[in-house]
């Protein structure tokens, strides 16, 4: 339980697949999460958290095949924290979840 993230959200649009050199799958995919909690006043108020998630291999071949936009999924995965140059040259941080499990939700 190092670094263990679950969520179960809705995907925000289709996922971004790629293949790589030797086959290899790689898959993007924002999700959102919702938050719902009430002011003293009574007044509702929804919070949405959107995260990043990449997945490897057959996960991103799960996703490729039967992940699209506004399906509800629960995925499990590590944290990770990255930094690259953008091309303008700038140094621009990620925070995103690797995805190693894929439960889908909705049909």
């Amino acid at each position: 339980m190092k670094n263990r993230v679950q969520l179960i959200g809705r995907v925000g649009q289709d996922p971004e697949v790629k293949t790589l050199e030797g086959g290899k799958k790689l898959a993007n995919v924002s999700i959102a999460t919702n938050d719902v909690y009430y002011k003293e006043n009574g007044d509702k108020v929804e919070q949405t958290e959107w995260h990043r998630v990449t997945a490897w291999g057959k996960t991103a071949d799960l996703i490729e095949k039967y992940v699209t936009k506004g399906k509800e999924i629960g995925i499990e995965g590590k944290l990770v924290h990255r930094s690259y140059e953008d091309k303008n040259g700038e140094k621009r941080y990620i925070t995103e979840i690797v995805a190693n499990e894929l439960l889908l939700l909705s049909k």
